[in-house]
Protein backbone atom coordinates (compact mmCIF):
# COMPACT_ATOMS: atom_id res chain seq x y z
CA UNK A 1 0.00 0.00 0.00
CA UNK A 2 2.95 2.05 -0.45
CA UNK A 3 1.99 4.11 -3.46
CA UNK A 4 -1.24 4.96 -1.13
CA UNK A 5 0.10 6.80 1.37
CA UNK A 6 -0.36 10.13 0.72
CA UNK A 7 -4.44 9.12 0.27
CA UNK A 8 -4.55 7.82 4.01
CA UNK A 9 -1.69 10.64 5.40
CA UNK A 10 -4.27 12.92 4.34
CA UNK A 11 -7.02 10.55 5.63
CA UNK A 12 -5.22 10.88 8.93
CA UNK A 13 -5.25 14.56 9.12
CA UNK A 14 -9.07 14.38 8.20
CA UNK A 15 -10.27 12.42 10.96
CA UNK A 16 -7.73 14.76 13.53
CA UNK A 17 -10.29 17.78 12.70
CA UNK A 18 -12.94 15.73 12.75
CA UNK A 19 -11.85 14.79 16.63
CA UNK A 20 -11.00 18.24 17.17
CA UNK A 21 -14.55 19.61 16.00
CA UNK A 22 -16.49 16.65 18.43
CA UNK A 23 -14.91 18.38 21.08
CA UNK A 24 -16.78 21.71 20.25
CA UNK A 25 -20.19 20.46 21.33
CA UNK A 26 -18.61 19.32 24.85
CA UNK A 27 -18.55 23.53 25.80
CA UNK A 28 -22.88 23.27 24.41
CA UNK A 29 -23.12 20.24 26.83
CA UNK A 30 -21.72 21.96 29.78
CA UNK A 31 -23.60 25.36 29.10
CA UNK A 32 -27.28 23.12 29.04
CA UNK A 33 -25.58 21.20 31.72
CA UNK A 34 -25.76 17.73 29.51
CA UNK A 35 -22.33 16.70 30.03
CA UNK A 36 -21.96 13.22 29.57
CA UNK A 37 -18.48 11.34 27.71
CA UNK A 38 -19.90 10.94 24.53
CA UNK A 39 -18.18 13.47 22.56
CA UNK A 40 -14.92 13.51 24.59
CA UNK A 41 -14.88 9.10 24.00
CA UNK A 42 -15.93 9.56 20.30
CA UNK A 43 -12.90 12.74 19.66
CA UNK A 44 -10.68 9.98 21.46
CA UNK A 45 -11.50 7.05 19.15
CA UNK A 46 -11.30 9.54 16.23
CA UNK A 47 -7.87 11.30 17.17
CA UNK A 48 -6.11 8.20 18.25
CA UNK A 49 -7.29 6.46 14.52
CA UNK A 50 -6.46 9.56 12.71
CA UNK A 51 -3.11 9.82 14.24
CA UNK A 52 -2.05 6.17 13.11
CA UNK A 53 -3.10 6.73 9.69
CA UNK A 54 -1.40 10.13 10.18
CA UNK A 55 2.36 8.30 11.52
CA UNK A 56 2.59 5.22 9.35
CA UNK A 57 2.52 7.27 6.42
CA UNK A 58 4.28 10.55 7.39
CA UNK A 59 7.02 9.40 4.65
CA UNK A 60 4.41 9.98 2.03
CA UNK A 61 5.50 11.56 -1.28
CA UNK A 62 3.16 14.81 -0.89
CA UNK A 63 1.87 13.94 -4.37
CA UNK A 64 -1.00 12.36 -5.72
CA UNK A 65 -1.98 10.75 -8.95
CA UNK A 66 -5.34 10.67 -10.22
CA UNK A 67 -6.31 7.17 -9.23
CA UNK A 68 -5.58 8.05 -5.65
CA UNK A 69 -7.49 11.46 -6.10
CA UNK A 70 -10.64 9.20 -6.85
CA UNK A 71 -9.72 6.87 -3.89
CA UNK A 72 -8.89 9.83 -1.30
CA UNK A 73 -12.46 11.48 -1.76
CA UNK A 74 -14.45 8.15 -1.65
CA UNK A 75 -12.80 7.17 1.35
CA UNK A 76 -12.74 10.99 3.07
CA UNK A 77 -16.76 10.99 2.85
CA UNK A 78 -17.16 7.57 4.18
CA UNK A 79 -14.61 7.81 7.08
CA UNK A 80 -16.04 10.79 7.49
CA UNK A 81 -19.88 9.50 7.73
CA UNK A 82 -18.32 6.56 9.89
CA UNK A 83 -16.44 8.41 12.85
CA UNK A 84 -19.24 11.33 12.59
CA UNK A 85 -21.55 8.47 13.76
CA UNK A 86 -19.74 8.21 16.75
CA UNK A 87 -21.32 10.72 18.80
CA UNK A 88 -24.58 9.86 17.89
CA UNK A 89 -23.46 5.65 19.33
CA UNK A 90 -22.12 6.88 22.43
CA UNK A 91 -24.77 9.43 23.21
CA UNK A 92 -27.88 8.62 25.64
CA UNK A 93 -30.20 9.12 22.87
CA UNK A 94 -29.69 5.35 22.18
CA UNK A 95 -29.28 5.37 18.45
CA UNK A 96 -28.61 2.27 16.61
CA UNK A 97 -25.64 1.32 14.17
CA UNK A 98 -27.79 1.92 11.37
CA UNK A 99 -29.62 5.16 13.04
CA UNK A 100 -26.30 6.98 13.91
CA UNK A 101 -25.24 6.05 10.30
CA UNK A 102 -27.46 7.29 8.19
CA UNK A 103 -27.71 10.29 10.58
CA UNK A 104 -24.23 11.30 10.15
CA UNK A 105 -24.13 10.68 6.23
CA UNK A 106 -27.07 12.46 6.19
CA UNK A 107 -25.12 15.69 7.88
CA UNK A 108 -21.82 15.05 6.07
CA UNK A 109 -23.80 15.30 2.27
CA UNK A 110 -25.51 18.19 3.53
CA UNK A 111 -28.48 15.78 2.44
CA UNK A 112 -30.91 16.90 5.77
CA UNK A 113 -32.96 13.75 5.99
CA UNK A 114 -33.32 12.65 9.38
CA UNK A 115 -34.42 9.57 12.03
CA UNK A 116 -34.61 11.63 15.02
CA UNK A 117 -38.62 11.85 15.35
CA UNK A 118 -38.82 14.09 18.25
CA UNK A 119 -35.84 17.31 17.43
CA UNK A 120 -37.14 19.11 20.72
CA UNK A 121 -36.29 16.37 23.35
CA UNK A 122 -33.09 15.90 21.59
CA UNK A 123 -29.75 16.70 23.91
CA UNK A 124 -28.47 20.61 22.56
CA UNK A 125 -24.65 18.31 22.03
CA UNK A 126 -26.41 16.48 19.28
CA UNK A 127 -28.16 19.01 17.52
CA UNK A 128 -25.24 20.89 17.58
CA UNK A 129 -22.89 17.77 16.19
CA UNK A 130 -25.81 17.65 13.53
CA UNK A 131 -25.14 21.19 12.23
CA UNK A 132 -21.37 20.75 12.23
CA UNK A 133 -21.76 17.88 10.22
CA UNK A 134 -23.42 19.89 7.58
CA UNK A 135 -21.06 22.56 8.12
CA UNK A 136 -18.01 20.22 7.21
CA UNK A 137 -19.95 18.57 4.08
CA UNK A 138 -20.54 22.25 2.93
CA UNK A 139 -16.97 23.36 2.34
CA UNK A 140 -15.64 19.82 2.09
CA UNK A 141 -17.94 20.10 -0.92
CA UNK A 142 -17.21 23.28 -2.29
CA UNK A 143 -13.45 22.33 -2.09
CA UNK A 144 -13.74 19.58 -3.83
CA UNK A 145 -15.91 20.06 -6.47
CA UNK A 146 -13.29 23.12 -7.17
CA UNK A 147 -10.04 21.85 -6.65
CA UNK A 148 -10.23 17.70 -7.35
CA UNK A 149 -13.06 17.38 -9.24
CA UNK A 150 -12.12 19.59 -12.59
CA UNK A 151 -9.06 17.58 -12.71
CA UNK A 152 -11.09 14.18 -12.01
CA UNK A 153 -13.22 14.75 -15.13
CA UNK A 154 -16.33 14.07 -13.28
CA UNK A 155 -19.78 14.37 -15.34
CA UNK A 156 -18.39 17.33 -17.20
CA UNK A 157 -16.67 18.94 -14.06
CA UNK A 158 -13.42 19.44 -16.19
CA UNK A 159 -15.28 22.75 -17.65
CA UNK A 160 -14.69 24.44 -14.22
CA UNK A 161 -10.65 23.93 -14.24
CA UNK A 162 -9.19 27.08 -12.11
CA UNK A 163 -5.95 26.83 -14.92
CA UNK A 164 -5.47 24.77 -17.95
CA UNK A 165 -2.25 23.61 -16.53
CA UNK A 166 -3.51 21.89 -13.76
CA UNK A 167 -2.54 18.36 -13.86
CA UNK A 168 -3.27 15.30 -11.21
CA UNK A 169 0.73 16.05 -9.74
CA UNK A 170 -0.43 19.30 -8.59
CA UNK A 171 -3.14 19.07 -6.87
CA UNK A 172 -2.20 19.61 -3.21
CA UNK A 173 -0.57 22.56 -3.21
CA UNK A 174 -2.73 24.46 -5.58
CA UNK A 175 -5.81 23.14 -3.28
CA UNK A 176 -4.37 24.88 0.04
CA UNK A 177 -4.22 28.39 -1.50
CA UNK A 178 -7.84 27.65 -2.70
CA UNK A 179 -9.19 26.31 -0.04
CA UNK A 180 -8.24 28.80 2.21
CA UNK A 181 -9.88 31.54 0.31
CA UNK A 182 -12.93 29.44 0.14
CA UNK A 183 -12.90 28.61 4.11
CA UNK A 184 -12.46 32.09 5.34
CA UNK A 185 -15.98 33.45 2.22
CA UNK A 186 -17.83 30.30 3.42
CA UNK A 187 -17.00 31.08 7.54
CA UNK A 188 -17.92 34.99 6.98
CA UNK A 189 -20.64 33.62 5.36
CA UNK A 190 -21.97 31.41 8.15
CA UNK A 191 -20.83 34.59 10.69
CA UNK A 192 -23.18 36.90 8.12
CA UNK A 193 -26.25 34.45 8.49
CA UNK A 194 -26.12 33.58 12.56
CA UNK A 195 -26.12 37.62 12.97
CA UNK A 196 -28.88 37.84 10.89
CA UNK A 197 -31.09 35.09 12.65
CA UNK A 198 -29.97 36.49 16.26
CA UNK A 199 -31.46 40.12 15.34
CA UNK A 200 -34.64 38.42 13.46
CA UNK A 201 -35.95 36.87 16.59
CA UNK A 202 -33.73 33.42 16.82
CA UNK A 203 -31.90 32.73 20.26
CA UNK A 204 -28.01 32.30 20.04
CA UNK A 205 -28.23 28.24 19.75
CA UNK A 206 -30.66 28.85 17.28
CA UNK A 207 -29.51 30.97 15.19
CA UNK A 208 -26.01 29.56 15.39
CA UNK A 209 -26.71 25.95 14.42
CA UNK A 210 -29.62 27.14 11.81
CA UNK A 211 -26.98 29.57 9.93
CA UNK A 212 -24.18 26.58 9.47
CA UNK A 213 -27.29 24.31 7.79
CA UNK A 214 -28.34 27.22 6.12
CA UNK A 215 -25.37 28.39 4.25
CA UNK A 216 -24.23 24.22 4.02
CA UNK A 217 -28.20 23.86 2.06
CA UNK A 218 -28.50 21.23 4.45
CA UNK A 219 -31.68 21.85 6.13
CA UNK A 220 -31.21 20.26 9.44
CA UNK A 221 -32.88 22.10 12.49
CA UNK A 222 -33.66 22.16 15.81
CA UNK A 223 -37.19 21.51 15.49
CA UNK A 224 -39.82 19.03 13.82
CA UNK A 225 -41.55 21.68 11.94
CA UNK A 226 -38.16 23.21 10.47
CA UNK A 227 -38.10 27.00 9.91
CA UNK A 228 -41.71 27.07 9.96
CA UNK A 229 -41.40 26.64 13.62
CA UNK A 230 -40.67 30.47 13.92
CA UNK A 231 -43.72 31.40 11.93
CA UNK A 232 -41.27 34.59 11.04
CA UNK A 233 -41.75 36.32 7.53
CA UNK A 234 -38.40 37.91 9.16
CA UNK A 235 -36.62 35.10 9.35
CA UNK A 236 -37.73 33.00 6.08
CA UNK A 237 -36.54 36.07 4.04
CA UNK A 238 -33.17 36.05 5.87
CA UNK A 239 -32.69 32.28 5.34
CA UNK A 240 -33.86 32.57 1.42
CA UNK A 241 -31.17 34.93 1.10
CA UNK A 242 -28.28 32.79 2.68
CA UNK A 243 -29.86 30.27 1.02
CA UNK A 244 -29.61 31.35 -2.16
CA UNK A 245 -26.18 32.65 -1.24
CA UNK A 246 -24.68 29.09 -0.43
CA UNK A 247 -26.35 27.67 -3.93
CA UNK A 248 -24.28 29.80 -6.09
CA UNK A 249 -20.46 28.98 -7.47
CA UNK A 250 -18.34 30.07 -4.61
CA UNK A 251 -15.47 30.52 -7.28
CA UNK A 252 -17.35 33.75 -7.85
CA UNK A 253 -17.05 34.82 -4.67
CA UNK A 254 -13.03 34.83 -5.31
CA UNK A 255 -13.50 36.31 -8.90
CA UNK A 256 -15.04 39.27 -7.10
CA UNK A 257 -12.97 39.40 -4.26
CA UNK A 258 -10.47 39.38 -7.10
CA UNK A 259 -12.04 42.45 -9.36
CA UNK A 260 -14.62 41.02 -11.35
CA UNK A 261 -17.81 43.10 -9.94
CA UNK A 262 -19.90 41.81 -12.74
CA UNK A 263 -19.29 37.82 -11.77
CA UNK A 264 -22.64 37.84 -10.09
CA UNK A 265 -24.76 39.43 -13.07
CA UNK A 266 -22.67 37.96 -15.89
CA UNK A 267 -22.50 33.94 -14.77
CA UNK A 268 -24.45 31.93 -17.12
CA UNK A 269 -25.32 29.41 -14.35
CA UNK A 270 -26.53 32.12 -11.62
CA UNK A 271 -28.89 33.44 -14.22
CA UNK A 272 -30.31 30.27 -15.36
CA UNK A 273 -30.56 29.51 -11.09
CA UNK A 274 -32.29 32.83 -10.79
CA UNK A 275 -34.80 32.30 -13.59
CA UNK A 276 -35.97 28.74 -12.43
CA UNK A 277 -36.60 30.01 -9.16
CA UNK A 278 -38.70 32.89 -10.49
CA UNK A 279 -41.04 31.12 -13.24
CA UNK A 280 -41.32 28.15 -10.61
CA UNK A 281 -42.60 30.66 -8.09
CA UNK A 282 -44.78 31.97 -11.15
CA UNK A 283 -45.71 28.24 -12.42
CA UNK A 284 -46.74 27.38 -8.95
CA UNK A 285 -48.98 30.77 -7.80
CA UNK A 286 -50.41 30.31 -10.95
CA UNK A 287 -51.75 26.52 -10.69
CA UNK A 288 -52.69 27.27 -7.16
CA UNK A 289 -54.55 30.44 -7.96
CA UNK A 290 -56.53 28.42 -10.04
CA UNK A 291 -57.05 25.66 -8.48
CA UNK A 292 -57.12 25.93 -4.90
CA UNK A 293 -57.20 29.75 -3.24
CA UNK A 294 -56.85 28.44 0.12
CA UNK A 295 -53.74 26.79 -0.03
CA UNK A 296 -52.24 29.73 -1.85
CA UNK A 297 -49.57 31.60 0.55
CA UNK A 298 -47.18 33.31 -1.75
CA UNK A 299 -44.47 33.50 1.20
CA UNK A 300 -44.76 29.24 1.74
CA UNK A 301 -44.39 29.09 -2.33
CA UNK A 302 -41.41 31.19 -2.20
CA UNK A 303 -39.56 29.57 0.69
CA UNK A 304 -40.55 25.52 -0.33
CA UNK A 305 -39.32 26.65 -3.73
CA UNK A 306 -35.86 27.99 -3.38
CA UNK A 307 -35.64 25.30 -0.08
CA UNK A 308 -36.23 22.43 -2.49
CA UNK A 309 -34.43 23.64 -5.73
CA UNK A 310 -31.32 24.12 -3.70
CA UNK A 311 -31.76 20.74 -1.85
CA UNK A 312 -31.76 22.70 1.42
CA UNK A 313 -34.69 20.79 2.82
CA UNK A 314 -36.23 23.63 4.97
CA UNK A 315 -39.61 23.89 5.08
CA UNK A 316 -42.97 26.43 6.36
CA UNK A 317 -45.54 24.56 5.10
CA UNK A 318 -47.43 21.02 4.41
CA UNK A 319 -46.59 21.02 0.25
CA UNK A 320 -47.34 18.08 0.00
CA UNK A 321 -51.01 18.82 0.19
CA UNK A 322 -51.25 20.96 -2.28
CA UNK A 323 -51.98 18.59 -4.96
CA UNK A 324 -50.17 16.95 -7.21
CA UNK A 325 -48.65 19.30 -10.17
CA UNK A 326 -47.12 20.89 -6.97
CA UNK A 327 -45.50 17.29 -6.12
CA UNK A 328 -44.38 16.52 -9.57
CA UNK A 329 -42.99 19.99 -9.75
CA UNK A 330 -40.99 19.94 -6.63
CA UNK A 331 -39.90 16.57 -7.55
CA UNK A 332 -38.20 17.62 -10.51
CA UNK A 333 -36.46 21.12 -8.90
CA UNK A 334 -34.82 17.89 -6.68
CA UNK A 335 -33.39 17.05 -9.91
CA UNK A 336 -32.18 20.14 -11.30
CA UNK A 337 -30.29 21.10 -7.91
CA UNK A 338 -28.14 24.55 -7.90
CA UNK A 339 -24.55 25.73 -9.16
CA UNK A 340 -21.64 23.56 -9.62
CA UNK A 341 -18.97 24.96 -7.18
CA UNK A 342 -21.56 25.49 -4.56
CA UNK A 343 -23.19 23.49 -1.66
CA UNK A 344 -26.14 22.26 -3.51
CA UNK A 345 -26.16 18.84 -5.27
CA UNK A 346 -28.79 17.36 -8.04
CA UNK A 347 -27.46 16.90 -11.70
CA UNK A 348 -26.91 20.93 -11.83
CA UNK A 349 -27.72 23.65 -14.05
CA UNK A 350 -25.02 23.94 -15.68
CA UNK A 351 -25.53 20.11 -17.44
CA UNK A 352 -29.09 21.24 -17.76
CA UNK A 353 -27.80 24.14 -19.90
CA UNK A 354 -25.28 22.39 -21.86
CA UNK A 355 -28.03 19.13 -22.42
CA UNK A 356 -30.26 21.81 -23.97
CA UNK A 357 -28.02 23.58 -25.99
CA UNK A 358 -27.00 20.47 -27.23
CA UNK A 359 -31.19 19.42 -27.94
CA UNK A 360 -30.92 22.48 -30.05
CA UNK A 361 -28.05 21.86 -32.33
CA UNK A 362 -29.41 18.65 -32.83
CA UNK A 363 -32.90 20.23 -34.37
CA UNK A 364 -30.69 22.66 -36.34
CA UNK A 365 -28.71 20.22 -38.07
CA UNK A 366 -31.84 18.14 -39.08
CA UNK A 367 -33.53 21.32 -40.35
CA UNK A 368 -29.87 22.70 -42.06
CA UNK A 369 -27.98 19.51 -42.92
CA UNK A 370 -25.19 21.24 -43.92
CA UNK A 371 -25.22 23.79 -41.06
CA UNK A 372 -21.91 24.21 -38.94
CA UNK A 373 -23.20 25.01 -34.98
CA UNK A 374 -20.38 25.23 -32.86
CA UNK A 375 -21.90 24.41 -28.60
CA UNK A 376 -21.04 27.19 -26.33
CA UNK A 377 -21.06 27.51 -22.41
CA UNK A 378 -20.43 31.13 -20.92
CA UNK A 379 -18.86 32.04 -24.45
CA UNK A 380 -16.28 29.24 -24.26
CA UNK A 381 -16.68 25.87 -27.41
CA UNK A 382 -17.33 22.95 -25.77
CA UNK A 383 -15.96 19.74 -27.53
CA UNK A 384 -17.69 16.81 -28.20
CA UNK A 385 -16.08 15.14 -24.51
CA UNK A 386 -17.37 17.22 -22.47
CA UNK A 387 -21.32 17.04 -24.13
CA UNK A 388 -20.60 12.89 -23.87
CA UNK A 389 -19.12 13.09 -20.24
CA UNK A 390 -22.59 15.64 -19.22
CA UNK A 391 -24.69 12.83 -21.23
CA UNK A 392 -23.60 9.95 -19.48
CA UNK A 393 -23.85 11.72 -16.39
CA UNK A 394 -27.62 12.39 -16.68
CA UNK A 395 -28.50 9.31 -18.32
CA UNK A 396 -26.28 7.01 -15.20
CA UNK A 397 -27.84 9.74 -12.46
CA UNK A 398 -31.81 8.83 -13.90
CA UNK A 399 -30.65 5.05 -14.27
CA UNK A 400 -29.40 5.37 -10.47
CA UNK A 401 -32.42 6.73 -9.63
CA UNK A 402 -34.55 3.99 -10.63
CA UNK A 403 -32.69 1.03 -9.30
CA UNK A 404 -32.56 3.08 -5.88
CA UNK A 405 -36.64 3.58 -6.34
CA UNK A 406 -36.98 -0.26 -7.27
CA UNK A 407 -35.16 -1.48 -4.21
CA UNK A 408 -36.88 0.63 -1.67
CA UNK A 409 -40.18 -0.87 -3.20
CA UNK A 410 -38.43 -4.41 -2.23
CA UNK A 411 -38.23 -3.37 1.11
CA UNK A 412 -42.11 -2.76 1.34
CA UNK A 413 -42.25 1.34 0.85
CA UNK A 414 -45.22 2.82 -0.62
CA UNK A 415 -44.57 4.22 -4.36
CA UNK A 416 -44.36 7.46 -3.36
CA UNK A 417 -41.92 7.15 -0.71
CA UNK A 418 -39.82 5.03 -2.64
CA UNK A 419 -39.36 7.30 -5.62
CA UNK A 420 -39.40 10.66 -3.42
CA UNK A 421 -36.95 8.64 -1.15
CA UNK A 422 -34.96 7.76 -3.83
CA UNK A 423 -34.41 11.63 -5.16
CA UNK A 424 -34.45 13.06 -2.41
CA UNK A 425 -31.32 10.69 -1.05
CA UNK A 426 -29.65 10.79 -4.57
CA UNK A 427 -30.37 14.64 -4.95
CA UNK A 428 -29.28 15.59 -1.01
CA UNK A 429 -32.31 17.72 -0.40
CA UNK A 430 -33.86 16.23 2.66
CA UNK A 431 -37.91 15.78 3.29
CA UNK A 432 -39.45 13.86 1.13
CA UNK A 433 -43.00 13.59 -0.07
CA UNK A 434 -46.06 11.51 1.51
CA UNK A 435 -47.16 10.81 4.90
CA UNK A 436 -44.07 9.21 6.08
CA UNK A 437 -40.44 11.41 4.97
CA UNK A 438 -43.04 13.98 3.56
CA UNK A 439 -42.54 17.65 4.56
CA UNK A 440 -43.48 17.58 8.23
CA UNK A 441 -42.29 13.38 8.83
CA UNK A 442 -39.43 11.83 9.14
CA UNK A 443 -37.58 8.14 8.12
CA UNK A 444 -37.35 6.70 11.38
CA UNK A 445 -40.41 4.27 10.84
CA UNK A 446 -37.97 2.92 6.97
CA UNK A 447 -36.68 -0.58 7.92
CA UNK A 448 -32.45 -0.64 8.28
CA UNK A 449 -32.38 -1.56 4.90
CA UNK A 450 -33.96 0.80 2.99
CA UNK A 451 -32.23 3.22 5.20
CA UNK A 452 -28.86 1.86 3.82
CA UNK A 453 -29.83 1.89 0.86
CA UNK A 454 -30.62 5.39 1.21
CA UNK A 455 -27.42 6.19 3.02
CA UNK A 456 -25.62 4.87 -0.40
CA UNK A 457 -28.04 6.78 -2.74
CA UNK A 458 -26.79 9.94 -0.23
CA UNK A 459 -23.16 9.35 -0.85
CA UNK A 460 -23.56 8.69 -5.04
CA UNK A 461 -25.09 11.79 -5.68
CA UNK A 462 -22.84 13.88 -3.48
CA UNK A 463 -20.04 12.60 -4.80
CA UNK A 464 -20.95 13.01 -8.13
CA UNK A 465 -21.76 9.46 -8.81
CA UNK A 466 -18.40 8.96 -11.04
CA UNK A 467 -15.81 9.22 -8.23
CA UNK A 468 -17.48 6.21 -6.04
CA UNK A 469 -18.55 3.73 -9.28
CA UNK A 470 -15.10 4.44 -10.80
CA UNK A 471 -13.64 2.44 -7.93
CA UNK A 472 -15.54 -0.74 -8.84
CA UNK A 473 -13.82 -0.93 -12.27
CA UNK A 474 -10.77 -3.27 -12.27
CA UNK A 475 -9.99 -1.46 -15.07
CA UNK A 476 -9.41 1.35 -12.80
CA UNK A 477 -6.95 -0.13 -10.63
CA UNK A 478 -4.73 -1.28 -12.90
CA UNK A 479 -1.58 0.86 -13.65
Amino acid sequence: MSNYKTVFFTLGILQIILGIFMLIPVTVQFFYGEIDSSFFGASIVTIIFGTLFFLSNIDHNKKLNLQQAFLLTALSWLSIAIFGSLPFIFSNAEFSFTNAFFESMSGITTTGSTIISNLETMPKGILFWRAILQWLGGIGIIVMAITLMPIMNVGGMQLFKISNTDSSEKILPKSKEIALRLIIIYSGLTALCAISYKILGMNFFDSLTHSMTTIATGGFSNYNESIGFFDSFSIEISAMVFIVLGSIPFISYIKFLSGDKKIFFSDTQIKSFIKIIFFSIVILTIYLIINDTSQLSVRSIFFNVISILTGTGYVNAQFDNWGGFPIVLFLGLMFIGGCAGSTTCGVKIFRIQILYSFILNQLRKIIYPKGIFVLKYNKNPVDNKFIASIISFIYLYLVIFLIIAALLSLTGLDLITSISGAATSISNVGPGLGSIIGPNGNFSSLPDMSKWILSIGMILGRLELFAILVLFLPSFWRN
